[in-house]
């Protein structure tokens, strides 16, 4: 059984359409038939319009117009009596919207990673900034707000503050060897203790609350079984952290003592300060946040701690939050990580689109005014209207030849508001080509989680309207 659908376009799509069409699989059962409205921009249609343009055939069961139209949908389809939809916005996304290559909706709001996100220095700070600084760690994905307290010195404020974070809701631990400090911030309500080794645990245990136990020799992870003994004699709740040191200090072997630690104690919790991996290494944290949230799920470390001081750093809770999702689906479904997620996919985009030289030049055959069309693939930047086409990977170059040569034929002067618009865009352009992304014009560059939408001319337009 197949079933006819209808694909509504403008001209200037109408060749990539059909390209696009002509690759669907035969097993998606569908039969497609084309419809090039009278409009070069199909992202210009709104369904009014489309009402007194369209004549749907008697034996098409289905219409699919651009994902960009406007207007009462469901209008269209009481009007033509078959089901009428709006596509992708990106009509190389048909294939998939068909079913194509479609995943089924996958879940990823399981995870069994806490992340505590440490506002460093604390008392170096007001209150309204501690306060925003835990407001933007929870809402990119933080369970516990650490307290950062300052080695050597005794901040007196420190069980205000901890009040004032409670009072906005969130969980806090305080990170610090100062009696004082601790005890402060326990008796306002603070949950966890970092850290405790036998310098401090005679006093920690009669706190009531839990504690993160760490070497008293580094690099010697049976030195933490004497502080172990006395709070599993005192009843005091812990977990253990092994310690993880930067690369060039140690860090494969650090790594390794957690996988003994795991053996030692199967069923003890672990933390990992992933922030010593993330602060001290001068890479974008992405990849690293993921690769170590990867251990954390299969060595069952179920809290973290990290913090985003350094600029390569802040978004870090935010990707260790998309990542300990990620690797918690793939570690319980025993699937690879891949084409699950895309939010951590950044710098470059997970697959490139290209039209192609031959489609490229049948859509500037096609273009009848003088609007400026964009295009980037192949190292290069294309820049097309009636009066031209003119392509080259340097956007100056390119530019200055196309307004010379629209010039020369009697196109009007470029208003400041189109020369920046072409400014804008050339110069996204050539950023995509740089970093390996698809660049369509009018739309924002996809960086993963990190992607801000933009206004495109198309809407502007509509509004201004």
């Amino acid at each position: 059984m197949t079933e006819r659908v209808l694909f509504v376009t403008g001209r200037l799509a109408e060749h990539s359409l059909r390209k696009v069409l002509g690759r669907l699989d035969d097993s998606l059962g569908i039969e497609p038939e084309v419809c090039v409205l009278g409009i070069s921009v199909a992202a210009l249609m709104h369904a009014n319009w489309v009402l007194r343009k369209l004549d749907v055939p008697s034996d098409i069961e289905r219409v699919v117009l651009p994902g960009w139209c406007q207007g009462d949908i469901d209008s269209l389809t009481e009007r033509y009596g078959c089901p009428v939809e709006l596509g992708p916005k990106d009509l190389f996304d048909l294939p998939e919207f068909l079913g194509g290559k479609q995943r089924e909706s996958i879940d990823l709001s399981a995870y069994d990673i806490d992340i505590l996100a440490e506002i460093n220095h604390a008392p170096n700070l007001s209150d309204d900034d501690i306060i925003d600084m835990a407001a933007s760690f929870r809402d990119s994905g933080a369970d516990v707000i650490d307290v950062g307290c300052i080695p050597g010195q005794t901040w007196n404020r420190v069980g205000e503050v901890v009040d004032l974070l409670r009072k906005e809701g969130h969980r806090i631990s305080i990170d610090s060897f100062e009696r004082r400090e601790v005890e402060a911030a326990v008796s306002h309500g603070a949950e966890l203790v970092l850290s405790c080794n036998s310098s401090n645990v005679e006093w920690l245990g009669k706190l009531g609350v839990e504690v993160v136990v760490i070497p008293d020799e580094i690099r010697d992870p049976s030195t933490m079984q004497t502080t172990i003994d006395a709070l599993l004699a005192s009843g005091t709740p812990f977990r253990v952290d092994p310690i993880i040191e930067p690369i060039g200090f140690g860090f494969a072997a650090s790594l390794a003592r957690y996988f003994e630690v795991r053996k030692w104690l199967p069923d003890v919790e672990i933390m990992m300060g992933i922030g010593n991996l993330t602060e001290l290494t001068e890479v974008d944290s992405a990849g690293v946040n993921f690769l170590l949230a990867g251990i954390c799920q299969e060595l069952n470390v179920h809290s973290v701690l990290t913090t985003e001081v350094i600029n390569w750093c802040q978004s870090s809770v935010a990707e260790f939050d998309v990542a300990r999702r990620l690797t918690k689906y793939s570690v319980d479904h025993k699937t690879l990580p891949k084409h699950i997620d895309s939010r951590l996919v950044m710098l470059r985009d997970n697959k490139l689109r290209e039209l192609g030289d031959e489609l490229l030049s049948v859509i500037a055959s096609d273009v009848k005014d003088a609007n400026f069309r964009i295009f980037a693939e192949a190292e290069e930047i294309y820049l097309i209207n009636r009066y031209g086409y003119w392509r080259g990977s340097d956007p100056y170059e390119v530019f200055d030849r196309a307004v010379a040569e629209c010039q020369a034929s009697g196109a009007a002067e470029l208003e400041p508001a189109h020369a920046f618009y072409l400014g804008y865009e050339l110069a996204k352009a050539r950023t995509a080509l740089t970093l390996g992304k698809n660049y369509i014009q009018d739309e924002a560059l996809d960086w993963g989680f990190l992607t801000t939408e933009e206004v495109s001319a198309i809407e502007r337009r509509r509004h201004a309207e």
